[in-house]
């Protein structure tokens, strides 16, 4: 089996969700990773990322705070899962409850190996 990232896109990464929204949402990704890891296609790799916390490097070495207010959309975090192939990996996503906000994506990329073969 090969690694692929699960990539987590917002479009409405900018609103705060309640308490109460994000115990439900969290509860909710809790049940689909643990329905991967069951299967064993959960590799136990992944994270959030802090919107509040980010800067972007430009080519001409400028630094500007992030997260990114100039595009649409916020990158909300990963997970790493175990697939023998990319459609494989997006059905796997198809279950992320990342999907039920409305224009959020889910982005599939295979990871390079250790030794940067394929």
């Amino acid at each position: 089996m090969k690694e692929y990232m699960l990539i987590f896109r917002h479009q409405d990464g900018g609103k705060i969700a309640s308490p109460e929204q994000m115990q439900i949402w969290m509860q909710k990704t809790m049940d689909w990773l643990n329905g991967l890891a069951k299967t064993g296609n959960f590799e136990g790799k992944g994270n959030g990322l802090i919107f509040d916390d980010a800067r972007v490097v430009h080519h001409n070495k400028t630094v500007t705070n992030g997260p990114f207010g100039e595009i649409k959309e916020t990158l909300g975090g990963y997970v790493v899962v175990k697939a023998n192939s990319a459609d494989q990996a997006a059905e796997f996503a198809k279950g992320s409850p990342v999907l039920q906000g409305e224009g959020n994506t889910v982005e599939v990329r295979r990871l390079a190996k250790d030794d940067g073969t394929h």
